[in-house]
């Protein structure tokens, strides 16, 4: 085991998502698997390869290197689509549109307008869709008549993109879907002129031009989406979709399958969403399903949907348990919680159910029968289904990187190759239930640590705490490895899931409302408390947390809030004004600033500021798009007008996640320096 070695793997590996397969497509027929993947467990360029079920062999479809040159596509080949037959698959890379056959042939390169992104081939393969600057174009699968479908002349109007739409959709937001039958498209049109703009700049470049961020903030406009159809004949006239746009104006979802298109909308408040029909002729749509909730209705992910039969697959949030329901009957196992709807072949759907918050298990379903438990043991499933087909993922405690299997009635299960690099870091960590809450967390101990010999052990909260994610699961993802890299300088890490995070139901996610700080602040305090009751190795009296993003902020309100628990914080790409974040996800939670302002107010960091008493190291990277650098520096300002000391740390060039950029060595050692300095830490 080499701690000093995880650094310079997080980088090497791309934090272990290098040569690990992944995009998955099974073939329509159940015979073979799509993927990417690089060739090793450090290569950055991602090929398409093709795993055939009867004999287990590999075919290489596609490799960057080859068709670029090397050092030209450095990332490689980052999504694909196919047409119904999986016969034909288009990829955009280097800029240019590509095509490759599945079944034996070279990649052949589109003559279509540049940079091409997000294509989709129709369902028979004849043509594909994409989008250039802004417009959605058409171009044949065999390179002919490459068209705009609709373009704008304004650079704030885009066509056949919708950014919401990531909320419903499992593969990953899209703004165009194909008619069954290739003859038509729906597609959104998204237009920012009314989105506030923000301008930024790296100041370790100054020759270079600063970028236009649109950013739609809380109480501010969002994009107006709207939606069209268009048939694929060059003198169509395309359609609108009506809907009650002023109160729906998030479209977070649609589609088109063998019963038509459809749309999900949702209201601003977010306490509604609709499933709307839309009627392919003149775009009236028909309500077909509606949701409510008095505080905000949850989108999960696959829904809602509809089977080949008709019926709509929905969520319902009853006495703390969410269901997935078709046509309103509940399907999900008695004492499961729904987590995800991941496909629907036919009438079989395939999705997540957990009991334990820490585990995902993997469900399938079809009308006459009991649901199907399709995976085993603890760890956290995932798959895709198709054609009696099911390619199984599981990340468990094995390593970082989620495994792969292809499983068919009658046949031994096969393994998709992977080339993963296994962790230089061994992980010690305990994990515990703490409080009368039950709250899920994991202990880290450093691998040389013996009570008698070392005493104990300053502590190190390590928890992320917001509804975005859970730390403590049955998996050792890297984050695992990063806390216990920590734990091995000389600190007992603590991660601690507490209100607001998911996996354990509505009426858990939901404490989250009005106040999303709080409580999670609250369980922090909880938890280290009562773990310190079970573990006497853990010295309340030196205490320090770090986080990013979320935890960022419950960092920096840690020490502000309770200097009586925590004596140092290291804060990084934290939200400091809640009026200066995504007003999709931050309104969730607080609504309105015009109607809420005191809910803004209470979680303001800008307005707390002066209560800080204990060491804080802020870190941002000037490049972060997600939160912007504006959030950092303002807070610094805050606290120097206070008079009160701190620590920044600007990270030029670094995006929202610097670990796994060339920053990470420098980046974890400047972070255990402070804290060493404030905490003391043991050695081995």
């Amino acid at each position: 085991m080499r701690p000093d070695l995880l650094p310079a793997q997080l980088v090497r590996t791309a934090r272990f998502t290098r040569g690990v397969p992944g995009r998955f497509t099974v073939a329509a027929d159940g015979g073979a698997v799509l993927y990417l993947r690089g060739r090793t467990g450090d290569d950055p360029a991602a090929c398409l390869w093709r795993l055939e079920l009867e004999s287990g062999d590999e075919w290489l479809l596609a490799d960057p290197v080859r068709l670029l040159g090397a050092g030209r596509g450095p990332r490689g080949i980052e999504g694909y689509a196919t047409d119904e037959a999986t016969g034909v698959v288009v990829f955009a890379l280097g800029g240019a549109l590509w095509t490759v056959p599945t079944r034996g042939g070279e990649p052949r390169r589109l003559p279509a307008a540049r940079p091409a992104a997000d294509p989709r081939p129709d369902p028979a393969g004849r043509s594909v869709a994409y989008v250039c600057r802004g417009a959605l174009r058409l171009i044949g699968a065999d390179g002919a008549g490459d068209r705009p479908i609709a373009q704008a002349d304004d650079p704030d109007v885009e066509f056949g993109v919708a950014a919401h739409t990531d909320a419903t959709l499992p593969d990953g937001p899209r703004g165009h879907w194909w008619a069954p039958d290739g003859t038509a498209l729906l597609y959104a049109r998204t237009d920012r002129r009314r989105v506030q703009r923000w301008y930024s700049t790296d100041p370790a470049r100054p020759e270079s031009p600063p970028e236009v961020h649109h950013h739609a903030f809380a109480g501010t406009p969002n994009p107006d989406v709207t939606l069209w159809l268009a048939s694929v004949e060059p003198n169509g006239r395309p359609i609108s979709v009506r809907w009650e746009r002023a109160a729906f104006e998030y479209v977070v979802g649609a589609g088109w399958d063998a019963h038509g298109p459809f749309a999900v909308v949702q209201s601003r408040d977010q306490r509604t969403v609709r499933l709307l029909g839309i009627d392919p002729a003149d775009g009236r749509t028909t309500v077909l399903l509606e949701q409510r909730d008095a505080r905000w209705v949850e989108l999960v992910p696959g829904l809602p949907a509809r089977t080949a039969s008709g019926a709509v697959l929905a969520h319902m949030d009853v006495r703390g348990t969410r269901y997935l329901t078709a046509d309103g009957e509940p399907v999900t196992p008695p004492g499961r919680r729904l987590r995800a709807v991941l496909g629907v072949d036919g009438d079989e759907v395939l999705f997540t159910a957990s009991d334990e918050p820490t585990e995902v298990e993997l469900w399938s379903w079809r009308p006459g029968s009991e649901p199907r438990r399709r995976s085993v043991g603890p760890g956290l499933h995932g798959g895709v289904l198709r054609g009696g087909t099911l390619l199984r993922t599981t990340a468990d405690t094995g390593g970082p990187a989620p495994r792969a299997e292809v499983l068919r009635a009658g046949r031994r299960a096969m393994a998709v190759p992977s080339y993963a690099e296994p962790p230089v870091l061994g992980v010690r960590r305990s994990m515990l239930r703490l409080g009368p809450r039950e709250l899920r967390a994991a202990l880290h101990l450093p691998s040389w640590h013996r009570p008698a010999d070392n005493g104990p052990l300053p502590v190190l909260l390590d928890p992320y705490g917001g509804a975005g994610g859970q730390r403590v699961t049955a998996a050792h993802d890297w984050k695992t490895l990063v806390s216990q890299w920590f734990a091995e300088q000389g600190f007992a890490v603590l991660v601690t899931d507490g209100r607001g995070t998911p996996g354990r139901g509505p009426d858990w996610e939901r404490e989250a409302y009005g106040d999303p700080f709080g409580p999670a602040l609250e369980d922090q305090v909880s938890a280290l408390r009562e773990a310190a009751h079970a573990h006497s190795v853990l010295d309340l009296r030196r205490v320090g947390i770090r986080g990013w993003s979320f935890s960022g902020s419950l960092a920096v309100l840690a020490l502000l809030r309770r200097p009586d628990v925590f004596r140092a914080a290291v804060a990084g790409a934290g939200v400091t004004d809640q009026r200066l974040y995504d007003a999709h996800w931050r309104e969730r939670f607080l609504g309105h600033p015009q109607d809420r302002p005191e809910r803004y107010d209470a979680c303001s960091l800008l307005r707390e500021a002066p209560r800080l008493t204990r060491p804080l190291l802020l870190v941002h990277g000037l490049a972060d798009p997600k939160v912007p650098p504006a959030h950092t520096l303002r807070l610094s300002d805050a606290l120097l007008a206070a008079g009160r000391p701190h620590e920044v740390l600007l990270l030029p060039g670094a995006g929202h996640q610097p670990i796994g950029t060339d920053v990470t060595h420098d980046l974890l050692r400047h972070q255990v320096g402070f804290l060493r300095r404030h905490l003391g830490a043991a050695r081995p």
